[in-house]
C-alpha cells in the first residue's frame, strides 16, 4: 500500500534530483505534471529511470494565450505519455480574448485525446467548472481528475455522473469550503495530491512526501480510520489506471 500524489510540479522544485530520491525511497506513486510542452521533455527525461514517477504532458490554460504556438508540440508528445496535465481552463482575471483561447486549445486537447483511450487527465478548473465539465463531456473515452476542485456542489454531482475523479491536497482539507466539497465527493472517487510547490503547511511546502498528512485530514473529515483511507487513495487509484 503507497501513497498517492496525483498533482506535482516536479520541474518546478528547487532541487528536482533530490525529491526524487525521496519519492523513490518512500514509494510514492507520483504523477509529475508540467505547465507548457516544451518543458515536459525536461520532466520526462528526469523521471526516465524512475519506479514511481511519471511524467505528464501539459498545457497549463494560464499560459495558453503567451504560449499558443505551442500546441503542435503538444500534439507530437502525445503518444509519450499515459498522463496528461496540467490542462484546463482558468476564468479568474483573465480577458475574455485569453478565455475564448484557453477554451479553443482546451476543446482541442480534449479531441486530440479523444483518439485514445488509455490517457489519465489532471485537470485545472477555477473558475470554469462548468464549460470544463461540458467540454469533456459523459462519453469521453480516458479518465478524469478535477484537480482542488472548489465548483458547486451541482456542477460536482455532475462531475460525478460523468465518472471523473478528484484530488484534493492539503489546503482543501483544512478549509471550511473545502472539506465541505471533500464530503460531497463520493469516497470512491477521492484521490490525493500535493499540487507541490504551490501549497504549504505549517510554512513548509508541501510535496509528495506530504501526502500523509492529508490521509490523516481525510480520515479526521470522515471521521474514520488513517489506515482504511491510505488503502482507500490507493485502491481508487488502482481502479483509475484499469
Amino acid at each position: 500500500m503507497h501513497f498517492i500524489d496525483t498533482h506535482f510540479h516536479l520541474d518546478l522544485w528547487d532541487d528536482p534530483k533530490s525529491i526524487i530520491e525521496e519519492i523513490e525511497k518512500n514509494k510514492i506513486y507520483t504523477i509529475a505534471v508540467t505547465n507548457t510542452p516544451s518543458v515536459f521533455f525536461h520532466t520526462y527525461n528526469l523521471t526516465e529511470k524512475s519506479k514511481y514517477i511519471r511524467p505528464a504532458l501539459g498545457f497549463h490554460p494560464e499560459l495558453v494565450y503567451q504560449r499558443k504556438s505551442e500546441l503542435p508540440l503538444f500534439f507530437e508528445n502525445l503518444k509519450k505519455t499515459k498522463y496528461i496535465g496540467e490542462i484546463g481552463l482558468d476564468y479568474g482575471k483573465q480577458s475574455n480574448e485569453d478565455k475564448k483561447e484557453q477554451k479553443r486549445v482546451f476543446e482541442k486537447i480534449i479531441d486530440a485525446c479523444s483518439n485514445h483511450n488509455d490517457k489519465v487527465l489532471t485537470i485545472h478548473s477555477r473558475g470554469s467548472y462548468k464549460d470544463v465539465i461540458d467540454i469533456i463531456g459523459n462519453d469521453f473515452s480516458n479518465k478524469v481528475i478535477l484537480h482542488w476542485y472548489s465548483g458547486s456542489l451541482k456542477e460536482l454531482e455532475r462531475a460525478v455522473e460523468y465518472g471523473f475523479y478528484f484530488s484534493v491536497n492539503l489546503p482543501m482539507t483544512i478549509s471550511l469550503s473545502g472539506q465541505k466539497v471533500i464530503k460531497s465527493i463520493p469516497q470512491q472517487r477521492i484521490l490525493t495530491e500535493s499540487d507541490g510547490p504551490f501549497t504549504k503547511f505549517n510554512n513548509n511546502i508541501c510535496s509528495p512526501l506530504s501526502i500523509n498528512v492529508v490521509i490523516k485530514n481525510l480520515s479526521n473529515i470522515y471521521l474514520g480510520d488513517y489506515s482504511f483511507y491510505k488503502q482507500l487513495v490507493y485502491d481508487n487509484f488502482r481502479k483509475l489506471l484499469l
